[in-house]
């Protein structure tokens, strides 16, 4: 007997475990209802939940949420005439934790009104009915927002399945070439490093190798990487060959792209061009962060992260004083110009959160006026006070990010080309198949051997060759 797509997905929430608890979003059934019920009402009670506390995980999220949130919009509802009661749902566990809370909160019609939610769970969490496109939910308000046309359409894919929005994006961020100017200029190389092509990036690590004691290249690839190969190793790759990893419903196989996408791997650390012992290592990606601050490591693909947390000059993880004036970066290229997704020369993976109305709410429209003002600009502006980092609207990140032209960068010319994960529930399953693939090549195995094992770890998680495609 077959099992729809939408049936395994709400299973596979719904079994994380027996209990079912009630959620605060009031008496709503699962789905959504009437958009405009309780319309009228005078006298309203939200709930927000996120993966944030004061004090604790996310707090900066919990303390905006808390202290400007809540009461501005309160003031806002008062103007018109309406009582609005609004509190915060905290939480500051493990992402799995919170994920099954959700879960089992919306399978009920329970749950806060103004759910967060990771962009990998959008796709399971709608195939499960756990959340409705918004226009369903609130209906015309939710697509007649001014707020749509400062949020790019490839970001708006973070909080979209099939072509429908189901949520407004909560911030994303980009990857790219992070390299190091002063090892280039030793080696040759220019310091506007803006390569075309794969065998450009495999010629300039060439070129990295004639240093003493620097690894040319870091890509990261195996299993203690953990999702950090997926998201900055094999998906931007892939993207690069044309290919995406699920294409209606069916995840890629033994195909070419991914030969191509495990060779590149091969030509890197079978050719002495990557440290494949830093790979294998519980703490390498940390490792790899060090390495790259200390002059070490030539080119290093990573997220925006980095940037701005890590190498930051002063309160960075590894803190590079002379960052804005050595590091470079550089758009990650297709495998040839051209090449790419959707004929594109260049190509980048991002994340990030959403934030959605829940269907069980029993204030659609109030709801969605809280959703919305808390991705206005006057609002997003509030939660990066002094920081500086990408969000979800373009006339923000205009203003925050003049100042940081790597930031800049990556909202300008990254976003624009950008894609994500498929958030399908068989998707953890599937990266972590792939993250055992360049495990194998790192360590020596063949990419077509390591294809053959991948394709049987993706038959066992999919329960057959069905939704698997080959080539």
């Amino acid at each position: 007997m077959s099992i729809s797509k939408g049936a395994r997905a709400a299973f596979a929430l719904a079994a994380i475990t027996g209990l079912t608890l009630t959620g605060c979003a009031g008496s709503g059934s699962a789905g959504a209802g009437d958009p405009q019920r309780n319309a009228d009402a005078k006298t309203v009670k939200l709930v927000i939940s996120a993966n944030a506390a004061q004090g604790g995980k996310n707090a900066t999220e919990a303390d905006w949420i808390v202290d400007y949130v809540i009461p501005e919009f309160t003031k806002q509802m008062a103007a018109e005439g309406v009582q609005a009661t609004v509190t915060f749902e905290p939480s500051g566990v493990d992402d799995e934790q919170f994920k099954t809370k959700l879960s089992l909160d919306m399978r009920t019609g329970g749950g806060a009104d103004i759910v967060n939610l990771d962009g990998i769970w959008v796709g399971e969490f709608a195939q499960a009915g756990y959340i409705k496109p918004l226009d369903e939910v609130v209906g015309e308000p939710a697509t007649t927002w001014d707020g749509w046309a400062q949020i790019p359409d490839s970001v708006e894919q973070l909080a979209s399945f099939e072509g429908k929005r189901y949520g407004v994006p909560a911030g994303t961020d980009g990857r790219v070439l992070f390299y190091n100017k002063e090892l280039f200029a030793q080696a040759g190389l220019p310091a506007n490093w803006q390569p075309t092509s794969w065998q450009e990036v495999l010629d300039a690590a060439t070129a990295l190798k004639k240093l003493p004691g620097v690894d040319p290249l870091q890509l990261n690839g195996g299993t203690a990487m953990g999702e950090a190969t997926t998201m900055q190793g094999v998906l931007p790759l892939l993207a690069g060959t044309g290919s995406v990893l699920n294409t209606d419903g069916k995840w890629l196989g033994d195909t070419p792209a991914l030969r191509d996408v495990l060779g590149l791997y091969q030509s890197v650390y079978g050719g002495g061009l990557g440290d494949p012992q830093l790979q294998q290592e519980a703490k390498g990606r940390d490792k790899s962060f060090q390495e790259f601050a200390a002059g070490r490591i030539g080119i290093l693909l990573e997220s925006d992260y980095f940037w701005r947390s890590v190498i930051e000059p002063k309160a960075g993880i590894a803190p590079m004083p002379n960052r804005d004036q050595v590091v470079g970066y550089a758009k990650i290229p297709a495998q040839r110009p051209g090449a790419g997704v959707n004929g594109r020369d260049f190509v980048s993976m991002s994340g990030g959160a959403m934030r959605t109305v829940n269907p069980g709410t029993d204030y659609p429209q109030q709801a969605w006026k809280l959703l919305a003002f808390m991705n206005s600009a006057e609002a997003t502006r509030a939660l990066l006070g002094d920081t500086a980092r990408i969000t979800q609207r373009e006339d923000v990140n205009r203003d925050v990010l003049a100042r940081d032209p790597m930031l800049s960068f990556i909202s300008t010319q990254v976003l624009p080309i950008t894609a994500y994960r498929p958030g399908l529930a068989e998707y953890p399953q599937v990266s972590q198949a792939l993250q055992e693939a360049t495990a194998a090549v790192v360590s020596g195995t063949p990419p077509e051997q390591a294809l053959q094992q991948y394709r049987t770890a993706l038959e066992g998680a999919l329960g057959g060759t069905d939704n698997i495609t080959s080539g």
